[in-house]
């Protein structure tokens, strides 16, 4: 073996590794997804808030495989083990990265419809939506499909700038969640007299537990998008850290020290900085993340107080999908070289593409999720919602009483 050879085979392994680990840290964040929700629902649905991540992804996975990252890329893998290691299977670790995004979609709808769904009718939703919804705007924004992003780049001068999801995978993962949840209806007892009654949440620890997951996975979501070794950027790493202690301060302001926006915050910094975490200055994510914050505190409180049928157990809405909106358009604005970025970017490109990810969640959730509770229904009746998820659907509580 000669050595520009050597070279060669060594980049792709070190390629192959670098995402790899990507990917197992975005899988871990799946544990997050789960903590935060059985601490933030009641005890009665701790269980089926935990088989709900570990199944969905499940099914995401084959989805996925089958169907979806062929509709986002126009690639498979139907081909002989011997095609597929080639490259070091660099191809198969990329498509086991994008899985984890793609899988995020139902843990993201998950926290929203808590408490009560049924389970098989959500479980086919979650195949549906990320086997056609999310790829189809995956394959848009992040393949160049039907030419989206070389129509903005000829019109605004730049395509929709995205590096690691804020609209691709946050803000469509909110904007179906809010389809779901407008679909279900609030949980029984929810609202009194016009008035929301408060539901506290079962376990503060595993809730903190699951901030705390999914902060540290994050950066694995954030650096490891640039998908190779060479394009690792420190700018990105501290990017994320500046958004989400952004977001922290402010949440922890804003939210009066309460422990559940507090640990809140940071996951809204940090949805809202994967758009522009390779161009912005960290000031500029700072201000990302604390505007983030704040926007999600008072979006969660505005929405439970005022918008009956808005149940939104987690607050994934506001979190995932206003956040991750604002996070493509701070994307726009501090990306600019006059405001310390690395420029190269289009203010109106970055509100045209997220209203495109909202049209297309929102619609897209809709249909699944009315069509299936049209056939099949989604909602537990009155009997087993009052007795939890957990009894009702699983035969088991979360813990055993002597």
């Amino acid at each position: 073996m000669d050595i520009a050879s050597a070279v060669h085979s060594l980049t792709e392994s070190a390629n192959t590794l670098f995402i790899l680990i990507g990917a197992i840290m975005v899988l871990a964040m799946h544990a997050g997804f789960a903590f935060l929700e059985v601490g933030t629902v009641r005890h009665k649905n701790q269980v089926n808030a935990l088989v709900k991540i570990m199944t969905d992804f499940g099914i995401s996975a084959v989805a996925y495989f089958f169907v979806g990252y062929y509709i986002a890329y126009g690639d498979h893998f139907m081909n002989s083990a011997a095609e597929l290691t080639s490259g070091n299977g660099y191809e198969l670790v990329k498509f086991f990265f994008l899985m984890t995004f793609a899988a995020a979609i139902p843990a993201i709808v998950s926290g929203g419809i808590a408490e009560r769904a049924r389970f098989y009718p959500m479980l086919i939703a979650s195949g549906l939506i990320v086997a056609l919804v999310y790829p189809f705007f995956e394959g848009l924004i992040w393949n160049g499909n039907l030419g989206f992003q070389a129509w903005l780049e000829v019109q605004f001068g730049a395509p929709f700038h995205d590096f690691a999801g804020s609209v691709v995978v946050h803000a469509v993962g909110g904007w179906i969640a809010l389809a779901a949840v407008l679909v279900l209806g609030a949980r029984k007892g929810r609202y009194r007299n016009g008035k929301v009654v408060a539901f506290a949440p079962s376990n503060i620890p595993f809730l903190a537990l699951g901030a705390w997951i999914l902060t540290v996975g994050w950066f694995g979501f954030n650096v490891m998008s640039a998908q190779t070794l060479g394009g690792i950027s420190g700018l990105v790493a501290v990017n994320s850290l500046m958004a989400m202690v952004g977001g922290i301060l402010i949440a922890m302001l804003v939210g009066r020290k309460d422990p559940g926006f507090i640990h809140n915050g940071p996951l809204a910094g940090l949805v809202a900085v994967c758009a522009g975490s390779d161009l912005m200055h960290p000031v500029g994510a700072l201000i990302t993340g604390a505007v983030a914050g704040a926007v999600f505190v008072y979006l969660f409180e505005w929405a439970q107080a005022k918008i009956e049928r808005l149940d939104d157990v987690l607050g994934v809405w506001p979190l995932h999908g206003v956040c991750g909106v604002w996070g493509a358009v701070a994307a726009g604005l501090f990306g600019q070289e006059a405001a310390g970025g690395l420029g190269g970017i289009s203010l109106m490109s970055q509100l045209i593409g997220a209203g495109a990810g909202v049209l297309v969640a929102f619609v897209g959730g809709l249909l699944v999720y009315g069509a299936i509770n049209f056939l099949a229904g989604l909602r537990l009746s009155e009997e087993e919602e009052f007795n939890g998820a957990d009894l009702s659907i699983h035969r088991i509580g979360a813990t055993a009483i002597e």
